[in-house]
């Protein structure tokens, strides 16, 4: 394994360590997220860490957004270049009313030169059709010039940790 796989796998395990802190619930994925620049981790997030209804993806942008001093809209602005979102499972692409799906934040996020500011996003499953059939989000995020790259390796235990708390047939 080179280094870069090397670098690609450490970070998806520890999206997939974030993802195992979501509180189970039949309503949702426990899904984890890290944001990475230059190599460096920036934030972790997970489903639920933050107030109300949040999505890992979310939960990363709202720490870091508190940690830059600005809001969600704004944060584009503040993120080195470079920056790479690593996911357990591929980004929302629709959400129950009232919030934004995980796709849309992602690109409205805008460096100062008004480019996407998030340029490539690792996945480590796609998103089952369980809650709002089939995702969009790999589609969406690729026709705006972001890459939606396959990590894999990790399906079956993202899958096992994403459905902790799902009720099952028998």
């Amino acid at each position: 394994m080179d280094g870069s796989e090397e670098r690609l796998r450490h970070h998806m395990q520890l999206a997939l360590a974030e993802a195992r802190k979501s509180p189970p619930k039949p309503s949702n994925f426990c899904v984890g997220a890290c944001l990475v620049a230059s190599g460096a981790l920036l934030v972790t997030g997970y489903t639920l860490e933050c107030e109300g209804n949040t999505h890992a993806e979310q939960c990363c942008f709202i720490k870091l957004a508190q940690k830059y001093g600005c809001g969600e809209a704004e944060l584009g602005e503040h993120l080195p270049e470079g920056v790479v979102l690593f996911t357990t499972m591929e980004p929302c692409n629709k959400r129950s009313v009232g919030n934004t799906a995980c796709v849309d934040r992602i690109l409205s996020l805008r460096a100062r030169d008004s480019s996407q500011a998030v340029q490539t996003v690792y996945v480590g499953v796609s998103e089952p059709e369980t809650f709002v059939g089939l995702n969009e989000g790999k589609r969406k995020l690729e026709d705006a010039g972001i890459k939606v790259l396959h990590v894999p390796g990790f399906e079956d235990e993202i899958l096992k940790v994403a459905t902790a708390g799902h009720v099952t047939d028998g």
